[in-house]
């Protein structure tokens, strides 16, 4: 046919065109499956990073998940321990940090651990000794917001809240245990960088996770505000009393300072700094089981006597202290 050579015939076999035509078209199939080999050879690599380096410790020393409160979630309550009978004073017993936030220290020794320990033999001894009612802000290691902790005190109607924490300086010099009570200015200095740096537990990278502002401090005002401020303030007296000789305080006046976990305006709250995990005496006192237990035994006596002057508890429950009344500085930390 005119036109049509590239088909032609010549004694039953395919012309010279053909043989060039399937030589192209094999060429374009080659360049094809090079560029689909390339492309699942790629797929492969990118499977294969991201699986190396979005698994957990993979490519780094460590992975940083931080577990914030569920929108509009409900704050669950923690156990009571101790007598059934709901008459009995209720301590409310809150370890500083936790989850996340590891709060002061360096090395292996971590304050949110520190406390923890401290909270634990607390309660123990408490429980011990019979009497009291006891209930743990936390009892692992987890998160809790900073108005959290002061709001598990309130919801199970605490009669005292007691925040343990522990500190760090770039002074490895500074040493020994502090009382603290709520108070809109700092009384000094240091606690008001304390306070700083406690209530910033509540912020990520800067970013406040909470909508409070120091304006709450104005509840102070209130006359609730001022009966639970008071009763602070007595028991703060009375454990700087009992520890003397057992414990190391840096201060022997209370002191005080704007920290947001004292915010209750009906409970009776105290922030105990046990020590300065960056001094190597501090350190070593709070992470031993002789530490833990002179804690635990002076803050235990400290609550006796401050519930049995104000609520009465029968003489049985309550061990009346063998350590005489230390003196306490007066003035303007101390509301004096």
């Amino acid at each position: 046919m005119p036109g049509c050579s590239h088909w032609r015939l010549r004694g039953g076999r395919a012309g010279p065109n053909h043989g060039a035509f399937m030589r192209a078209a094999s060429s374009r199939l080659l360049l094809l499956l090079a560029l689909i080999t390339g492309a699942a050879v790629l797929f492969v690599l990118l499977i294969a990073a991201d699986r190396y380096f979005a698994a957990p410790g993979a490519g780094r020393a460590y992975v940083l998940r931080i577990e914030l409160p569920r929108a509009g979630g409900r704050l669950g309550l923690p156990p009571v321990e101790g007598p059934l009978d709901a008459s009995r004073p209720l301590v409310v017993i809150d370890a500083g940090h936790g989850g996340h936030d590891p709060g002061a220290g360096a090395g292996q020794l971590k304050e949110k651990a520190v406390t923890l320990a401290l909270a634990e033999a607390l309660r123990d001894r408490l429980l011990a000794g019979g009497g009291v009612r006891v209930a743990l802000t936390r009892a692992t290691d987890r998160f809790l917001l900073l108005p959290e902790r002061a709001a598990i005190a309130r919801q199970l109607k605490a009669d005292l809240f007691i925040s343990i924490h522990a500190d760090s300086s770039t002074n490895p010099q500074a040493w020994g245990a502090t009382l603290y009570t709520l108070s809109d200015r700092g009384s000094s200095e240091e606690a008001t960088r304390i306070a700083a740096a406690e209530n910033r537990a509540d912020t990520i990278n800067g970013v406040a996770l909470t909508g409070q502002s120091d304006s709450v401090s104005a509840i102070l005002v209130d006359l609730s505000q001022r009966e639970s401020a008071a009763q602070a303030e007595e028991f703060a007296r009375l454990v700087l009393r009992e520890g003397g000789g057992r414990i190391d305080f840096r201060e022997r006046s209370i002191q005080s300072a704007a920290f947001i976990v004292l915010k209750s305006a009906d409970v009776p709250s105290v922030l105990f700094e046990a020590g300065y995990l960056s001094n190597a005496g501090d350190a070593a006192r709070l992470a031993s089981p002789e530490g833990r237990a002179a804690f635990a035994e002076v803050t235990d006596r400290a609550i006796r006597v401050h519930f049995a002057r104000r609520l009465a508890i029968p003489a049985a429950a309550t061990r009346p202290s063998a350590v005489a009344p230390a003196p306490v500085a007066t003035g303007a930390a101390t509301g004096d």
